[in-house]
């Protein structure tokens, strides 16, 4: 029998999806893994039909034509995969609620959340503030950046399907949830007290110059180093330590191993990591 040939919208093939893959890694150090050819076709037809191209090849010499275009954020953006919950990983939020406690109360006390995607993350480290510190958590800040722009814009509204806290204790529902009535039945909206805490703003990992300064008491890294390679994950971290105040803590994703990266930090949990009191030297951008 012949090799079934499925029938696609666009015309796309194999070299189309390689240099996907060499512009998605160039634009923002994402490595597409072999595999995901049909899922690039999946999310980037999308665009495709916005823009009006019949071809993968067409579209992607438009966007390499015009190295300024607003259409690279659209192709980064459909080509992020964003998977995110409430207290996902959980014993990161009760370590982070010890690593609080210890700290001086008026203290101003500074979080990041690398890749906030759609907010439930850094609203999550919020509420841990607050359970850690009670009214003493007005001097946390959290910072909350991602690549993903239209992410940001749902992560800055706060508002979710009920569904989205199914599985949060009802203490927790009542004391950070508004549930929404009329015509915003089904939707809930984060109480007013995390939205204070949290600010939203757009970042590419792989930037040059970051516009924000430490020292962190505790930065959110979980699931973003899966998509560079060794070396990129290396000098990933050797910028994100030196943002760390002594003592303070990394998180990383469940997946995410930093053995490469040993004389950085010092291993304190499942996969979380505390910076040491020596001062560690910042390394040249990615």
């Amino acid at each position: 029998m012949g090799e079934m040939v499925i029938e696609r919208e666009f015309a796309y093939d194999e070299r189309d999806f390689e240099r996907v893959r060499a512009l998605i890694l160039q634009r923002a150090g994402i490595a597409l893994a072999a595999g995901k050819r049909d899922l690039v076709y999946s999310r980037l037809s999308r665009r495709l039909r916005v823009t009006g191209h019949r071809a993968f090849r067409d579209y992607l010499d438009a966007l390499e034509r015009t190295p300024q275009s607003p259409e690279w954020e659209a192709f980064t953006n459909a080509l992020t995969t964003n998977l995110t919950a409430f207290f996902r990983e959980s014993h990161h939020f009760d370590t982070l609620r010890e690593h609080l406690r210890t700290m001086a109360r008026g203290q101003r006390i500074a979080l990041w959340s690398c890749a906030a995607s759609t907010g439930e993350e850094p609203y999550t480290m919020a509420m841990t503030a607050i359970e850690a510190l009670g009214p003493a958590a007005s001097s946390v800040s959290i910072l909350a950046t991602d690549i993903d722009t239209q992410v940001l814009m749902t992560a800055e509204r706060g508002v979710y399907p009920l569904e989205r806290i199914a599985n949060l204790a009802p203490e927790r529902v009542k004391r950070f949830f508004l549930r929404g009535i009329g015509v915003h039945a089904g939707q809930c909206r984060v109480h007013e007290s995390l939205r204070r805490m949290v600010t939203f703003r757009q970042l590419n990992l792989l930037d040059p110059r970051w516009p924000l300064r430490g020292p962190f008491a505790a930065i959110f890294c979980r699931n973003v180093m899966i998509y560079f390679d060794k070396p990129t994950q290396v000098r990933l971290m050797r910028r994100l330590v030196p943002l760390l105040a002594p003592g303070g803590l990394l998180f990383t994703g469940h997946s995410e191993s930093l053995l490469h990266v040993e004389d950085l930090l010092v291993p304190i949990g499942r996969t979380t990591y505390r910076r040491p009191t020596q001062a560690v030297e910042a390394e040249q951008p990615i």
